[in-house]
């Protein structure tokens, strides 16, 4: 049952409690930095800016990372949270209105792990606010408020981010179901 998923929700979880006395800016992805710091494109995936943060993106990992884990390999799982998480860096980086603030938070990661099951299994009923919809018209709608949330940004929310996440996931799932065929 979804092993990695819980790894990776310990990991961010166990980080997240470290953040409380030891500073992690050095690994935050800045784009600014982010050539100079390259590590950062992976390491900020794992930190949170808080604890709301940290609980919302654990609860979308927890569910939509296992549905995926169950359905694709070790490896094909790993290789989508990480790519997505760099390329949902990449989208920051891109669509920054300031390059010196920085991104944290495995949203990039989970946006792939969405995209990609939104073509696996895309009749897949999940519940967005309450209504329930097929996967491929959540994955939709998020890309809309994504989108619209770039082009009028409110807040510190990195749309960029998911966007690149999104991208990758969507891509990948759409190489795996050919792949299948």
């Amino acid at each position: 049952m979804g092993k990695l998923t819980l790894y990776l929700i310990l990991a961010c979880v166990a980080i997240f409690f470290l953040e409380l006395f030891i500073s992690f800016e050095d690994f935050y992805f800045t784009p600014a930095y982010a050539f100079e710091q390259p590590w950062t494109f992976v390491t900020s995936i794992f930190l949170h800016a808080d604890l709301t943060h940290l609980f919302f993106n654990m609860f979308a990992l927890f569910i939509f990372g296992i549905s995926l884990e169950s359905r694709v390999s070790k490896g094909t799982y790993l290789s989508i949270f990480f790519l997505a998480g760099i390329v949902g860096n990449l989208g920051y980086w891109l669509t920054a209105a300031d390059a010196t603030i920085p991104a944290v938070g495995a949203s990039g990661a989970i946006y792939g792990i969405m995209g990609c099951l939104a073509m696996l299994t895309p009749l897949m009923i999940v519940y967005v606010g309450g209504m329930p919809m097929p996967m491929i018209i959540a994955a939709v709608f998020w890309a809309w408020m994504e989108i619209s949330g770039a082009l009028v940004p409110v807040g510190n929310i990195a749309h960029g981010s998911h966007l690149g996440g999104l991208a990758i996931g969507t891509l990948f799932g759409v190489y795996l179901k050919i792949k299948k065929r």
